[in-house]
C-alpha cells in the first residue's frame, strides 16, 4: 500500500527499512504546537485572500484545537507510517473534519512548513537559554558582591600569577555570559524571518499574502527568496555555535568548581544539592553536577559540527538530508539549557572557603609584579630592569623558602641598595588587590562597583 498523502504516483509501499530510515515523528512530534501555529495562521491567510472559505477555515481550526488538545493530553497516536509530525496532524484532522482537512496544505509544501515549525522552536528555545544564562549572571554577580573583598590566587597556566578577589573572579564569568546573550540575541534577530510560503522550493501560483503569515507568527519579515527559505538552515547553525560558545564558558567554570572542592585546594565547598558520594568509600565527596556539565560539552560541540557537516555538500534547495537536523539540536539545547540550571544552583549554593583562597594567594610569590611596579615608580627603574631585579630578589626568597613580605630589607638591598623598608606596604596579598584600581581591575571598590551595576542592569 502507498502513502496516501504522497503516493498517487507509486504503484508499491516502502519496505519495511525505508519506512525505518525515513520516519522522523519519534522526534519531531515535539514541534506539535509550532506545527499547529504555522497552520492556523496559514489557514487564516487563506482565507483572508479568499482561497479557502471562511466555513471551511472555520472548521479546519476548530479540527486543529481539538488535535492540539489530543496531543497535549497524550491520547494522540502517531504513526510511524504517517513518517512526520506534519502528516501526523493533517491525518488526525481529516479524520475528525472529513476531506475538508485537505484543503489547508493548498499553497504550502513539508519543506516550507517544517522550515517555519524549526525557526519558531528554535526562537522559543533563545528566548529560555536567554532568561536562564541571565539567572546565571545574577547568581554570579551576587556572589561577587558578597565576595568583593575575599583575596583568592589569580592563575595563569594554572601557578599563581597575582592576588585577585573571588568577586572579580565572578565576574569574569558574568561578562563571557553577556557576550553569549549576545551572540543569542544576534541569531534571533536574524532567524526570526518566515518561510511560510515558499512552498517546495518555487513559490506559489496562488496569490497569498507571505506578510499576513509573518506577522500573524511573530516574524519580523517573510523570507525573500523561496529556494532560500526551505532549503538552508543556518539559523540552527548559528544558534549552535552561540550555545557551543555559551557551553564552552560552562564547562570551564565547571572544571575550576571540580579543581576548587578537590581537597588539594579546598577554595569551595558544594552543597550536597549538587554533588554525589561514593559506594564504597563513605567519605567521598564528588563533584558530579559540575563534572556533567563538562562532558555535556562536547554533545554540544558535536551538535555543531554534524549539523555542519550534514550541509557541507548539499545544493540547493531541499534534500532529506536535512531531517537530520532535528535530533542534534534537540539534544544540544535540552542539555545547554540543564547544564545552565545546574551551574546556577552550584553558583547560588556554594560557600568560598575564604582562608585557604587567601592563605594560597600568599604563597608562590604573588606580590613579585608589585615589587616589580614599585622599583619602577619609586626609583624610577625601566620596567625591564625593575623585572630582572625582582627575580633576583624572589630567587633568594625562594632558597631560604620564605615569601617576599618575609624576607629581611638587608637581603633586597644587596640585588637594589636603593630599596627602602616602605617597599612592605605593597608586599601583602591586600595591599595587592587594593592597589588594582584600574578600570576593570580587581580592587574590591572596582568589584563592588561592577557587582552593583550587574545586578541593576540584570534586573
Amino acid at each position: 500500500m502507498t502513502n496516501r498523502m504522497w503516493g498517487g504516483r507509486f504503484s508499491a509501499g516502502p519496505s519495511e527499512i525505508m519506512q525505518e530510515i525515513n520516519a522522523s515523528i519519534d522526534f519531531d512530534r515535539r514541534l506539535f504546537s509550532q506545527d499547529i501555529l504555522g497552520s492556523k495562521a496559514h489557514c487564516t491567510m487563506l482565507a483572508a485572500t479568499g482561497i479557502l472559505s471562511k466555513k471551511d477555515a472555520s472548521e479546519i481550526k476548530k479540527g486543529l484545537d481539538q488535535v492540539q488538545s489530543e496531543i497535549a493530553e497524550g491520547t494522540f497516536t502517531f504513526s510511524r507510517a504517517l513518517e512526520d509530525i506534519h502528516m501526523n496532524v493533517e491525518n488526525r484532522l481529516k479524520e475528525i473534519i472529513g476531506d475538508t482537512a485537505g484543503r489547508l496544505h493548498t499553497a504550502r509544501s513539508r519543506n516550507d512548513q517544517v522550515a517555519t515549525d524549526f525557526r519558531l522552536y528554535v526562537r522559543e528555545t533563545v528566548d529560555v537559554l536567554d532568561q536562564q544564562l541571565k539567572a546565571l549572571q545574577t547568581a554570579l554577580a551576587e556572589k561577587a558582591e558578597t565576595h568583593a573583598a575575599t583575596i583568592m590566587p589569580g592563575f595563569t597556566h594554572l601557578q599563581t600569577a597575582q592576588p585577585v578577589t573571588f568577586g572579580h573572579h565572578c565576574l569574569a564569568y558574568v561578562e563571557m555570559l553577556d557576550r553569549d546573550r549576545g551572540r543569542f540575541h544576534d541569531a534571533r534577530k536574524r532567524l526570526n524571518e518566515c518561510p511560510l510560503g515558499a512552498a517546495a522550493l518555487a513559490g506559489t501560483s496562488f496569490a497569498i499574502d507571505r506578510k499576513m503569515t509573518a506577522a500573524d507568527l511573530g516574524f519580523d519579515r517573510a523570507m525573500r527568496n523561496s529556494i532560500d527559505a526551505v532549503s538552508d538552515r543556518d539559523f540552527v547553525l548559528e544558534v549552535l555555535a552561540a550555545g557551543a560558545i555559551a557551553a564552552v564558558h560552562l564547562s570551564r567554570l565547571a572544571e575550576e568548581f571540580v579543581i576548587w572542592s578537590s581537597a588539594q585546594f579546598d577554595f569551595i565547598r558544594l552543597s550536597d544539592k549538587f554533588t554525589t558520594g561514593s559506594s564504597i568509600m563513605p567519605q567521598k565527596r564528588n563533584p558530579d553536577a559540575a563534572e556533567l556539565v563538562r562532558a555535556k560539552t562536547g554533545r554540544i560541540l558535536a551538535a555543531l559540527t554534524g549539523l555542519m557537516v550534514v550541509m557541507k555538500g548539499l545544493p540547493l534547495a531541499y534534500s532529506k538530508d536535512m531531517q537530520e537536523d532535528k535530533e542534534p539540536a534537540f539534544d544540544a539545547l535540552e542539555n545547554l539549557s540543564l547544564a545552565i540550571a545546574a551551574m546556577t544552583g552550584m553558583v547560588e549554593d556554594l560557600v568560598p572557603n575564604e582562608a585557604a583562597m587567601r592563605a594560597a594567594a600568599a604563597h608562590g610569590y604573588s606580590t613579585a609584579t608589585d615589587l616589580a611596579d614599585w622599583l619602577v615608580r619609586e626609583l624610577g627603574l625601566p620596567f625591564r630592569d625593575a623585572h630582572h631585579v625582582t627575580g633576583s630578589i624572589v630567587a633568594i626568597a625562594e632558597e631560604k623558602q620564605l615569601d617576599l613580605a618575609d624576607l629581611d630589607l638587608t637581603d633586597m638591598q644587596g640585588v637594589e641598595p636603593r630599596i627602602t623598608a616602605s617597599v612592605f606596604n605593597v608586599l601583602s596579598v591586600e595591599a595587592s588587590v587594593a592597589s588594582r584600581t584600574s578600570l576593570g581591575g580587581t580592587a574590591p571598590a572596582n568589584v563592588r562597583k561592577q557587582a552593583r551595576r550587574w545586578r541593576k542592569a540584570l534586573k
